[in-house]
């Protein structure tokens, strides 16, 4: 099954200049989703993480399900104030300002393998900054994957730990 055929490409969004590649489709049509979620498997499965990362939000629709089929845990990597309890922040530096991404202090152990997951990686800023966040909590970073990867950004160059995607484009 080609899963760029279940990609809807939405020309100006967020703003004029934008295509934005659009999952709801792919959730939409659940052999495409179910194939999707076979793949991931195979691409982290052979890692054996702890635990698989999503960051907000449509990581969490990667992260959740294929949790559950490897049987791990998944946890939430947050903007700020969106979590309850006790936080670890890490603020990054985006092109124009900045931003901060959160973890909830007691989500992972030191040494815990984990995958960060979202659904796209375009410049590898917030993968890269979660990263540093994981790190910081003591878990043990092992790969990173994606659905979607557009290569002409180059935001696997930021990464310092293996890169899977599924779906790439180059323009």
């Amino acid at each position: 099954m080609n899963l760029k055929d279940h990609i809807r490409s939405v020309p100006d969004f967020p703003k004029p200049g934008i295509l934005f590649y659009d999952i709801s489709t792919l959730l939409q049509h659940a052999e495409a989703w179910e194939a999707t979620v076979d793949r991931l498997t195979e691409e982290i499965g052979p890692y054996k993480p702890d635990r698989l990362v999503g960051i907000e939000s449509r990581g969490f629709l990667v992260a959740a399900p294929l949790a559950l089929r490897l049987g791990i845990g998944f946890t939430m990597v947050r903007k700020k104030d969106k979590l309850p309890g006790e936080t670890i922040s890490h603020t990054y530096d985006l092109e124009y300002g900045s931003d901060t991404i959160e973890i909830q202090a007691d989500a992972l152990h030191q040494g815990q393998k984990v995958v960060l997951m979202d659904d796209l990686l375009a410049t590898g800023g917030t993968a890269a900054a979660a990263v540093e966040l994981l790190r910081g909590v003591g878990a043990d970073v092992v790969a990173s994957s994606f659905i979607i990867e557009l290569n002409f950004l180059n935001g696997r160059d930021r990464l310092d730990v293996p890169v899977h995607s599924l779906i790439g484009y180059d323009d």
